[in-house]
């Protein structure tokens, strides 16, 4: 049984291959490659006028779904909003499905996705079964775990479109139930929080919240066939702040994988939407994480925050947006040193653990992680860099054997970057798929900007 006309759309689907492949052999040599994409989740701000991208506009739906093999057919540029709304009706999820509505099943696999089911399923790419790609070479080739290409398999994950573009996947599923209960209990310090994460649950997901150093919470979430009531955080009601409020709830499933798209976690406040008049204006259809994304592009393009700034004698503000994993022994150390020198709150807390190596972004499978979230600005401090927090934040992760998300700002020198980053590994990738580097090279586009 298929969620949609599989023949149809896997015959539309190698209609928008030849295209594509034939678009991108048009581009002339030396010119830069890139996706013309409607939306983006990345927050490496970059010129709108450097020229048209590929079209990859084709690549945006869910070929099949067939619920007895729970896998999943899915083009490279469907968002998990799509992609969730596909499988839900069949009683499945995607084995992780990260916090963004319109996160993209090859985002989240070349640029890396986390959420609360990490800490059992691991990252997007870990259940991946196969993925077609078109190649820096220009070439279509399919990578599975085993065949000819296992090398480009693995080496996909956290390469950010500098080796290919993901065209289609087959993904593994995940069963689930109607409803899901929440339940939030509250450490007082981050050893406590860290032991607790340490030791395990048999909860369907986990994640945290950390609101001071003496305020954190853990939230574990299973799934459940009935519900005494469900909560609405779509609309008046904000769900971090129902975190402190109280102990245990119950959400719809589907409501339970978007409870952090509504509030972009808790970055809404910066635009007023945490007000209760301006919440109750502001359509709940434009709630969405895409829509505040997009007014920081615009601000980040015309300077008006800066000039407010300027003009009513506020300092300079660093953005300090990042992901950071470090193992959870370490966790207490990284939280100790950003509430001291960083001191932004509300922090974002997710375990999880890798189950295979991949070389791009390695995770020793032996070890629980930690990714702490934390998306903010912070007032520039006389005398220091421009970005001295966001360098401070890097040296400290490395420091505690921890990695670092590149979907933002980062600083490292290119020994460092290979260092982290398995250089070694990616040059021979980018010499068997890339050798005329038509695609951009992992630390130019990451650390440089270009």
């Amino acid at each position: 049984m298929l969620v949609v006309d599989s023949v149809a759309n896997q015959a539309a689907h190698d209609h928008a291959v030849t295209a594509l492949r034939e678009s991108y052999a048009a581009i002339p040599p030396g010119a830069p490659v890139r996706l013309a994409k409607a939306t983006s989740n990345l927050f490496r701000f970059r010129d709108a006028s450097a020229g048209p991208g590929l079209d990859v506009a084709a690549f945006n739906r869910v070929l099949s779904v067939d619920p007895e093999a729970r896998t999943a057919v899915v083009q490279g540029m469907t968002t998990y909003e799509d992609l969730v709304d596909a499988t839900l009706p069949y009683g499945l999820m995607p084995t992780v499905v990260p916090q963004l509505k319109t996160i993209t099943l090859g985002g989240a696999v070349t640029g890396l996705g986390i959420e609360s089911s990490s800490f059992r399923a691991g990252l997007p790419h870990e259940a991946v079964l196969e993925m077609q790609i078109l190649t820096g070479d220009g070439q279509i080739v399919t990578a599975t775990r085993e065949n000819e290409h296992s090398d480009l398999f693995f080496g996909f994950p956290n390469s950010y479109g500098t080796l290919g573009y993901a065209l289609r996947l087959t993904i593994r599923l995940d069963p689930v139930k109607s409803y899901v209960r929440l339940r939030h209990e509250r450490f007082h310090d981050a050893a406590a929080a860290a032991q607790a994460i340490a030791a395990g649950t048999e909860a369907d997901f986990i994640d945290g919240t950390v609101f001071g150093p003496d305020e954190i919470y853990l939230t574990t979430a299973t799934f459940a066939d009935e519900a005494p009531y469900t909560s609405d955080y779509t609309g008046q009601s904000i769900y971090y702040r129902s975190l402190q409020e109280r102990s245990t709830d119950f959400l719809t499933i589907r409501d339970y994988l978007w409870r952090w798209d509504t509030d972009w976690f808790w970055c809404s406040g910066a635009f007023g939407v945490q007000r209760p008049l301006v919440r109750k204006l502001w359509p709940d259809s434009r709630k969405r994480s895409d829509v505040y994304r997009k007014l920081v592009a615009w601000d980040k393009r015309t300077g008006v925050t800066a000039r407010l700034d300027r003009w009513t004698g506020k300092p300079p503000r660093e953005d300090v947006i990042q992901d950071i994993e470090v193992p959870v022994s370490r966790l207490p150390e990284f939280l100790e040193f950003f509430h001291r020198e960083v001191g932004m709150s509300p922090i974002w807390l997710c375990p999880l653990k890798a189950h295979e190596d991949w070389p791009l972004y390695p995770l020793q499978t032996d070890e629980i992680y930690v990714n702490v979230g934390f998306w903010g600005t912070v007032a520039q401090q006389p005398g220091k860099l421009p970005d001295h927090y966001n360098r401070r934040i890097e040296r400290t992760v490395a420091q505690l054997d921890g990695h670092k998300s590149l979907y933002s700002t980062a600083f490292y020198s290119r020994e460092e970057f290979w260092k982290h980053y398995d250089g070694k590994t990616y040059q021979s990738l980018k010499e068997r798929y890339d050798s005329g580097s038509r695609l951009y090279d992992l630390y130019e586009k990451c650390v440089r900007g270009t």
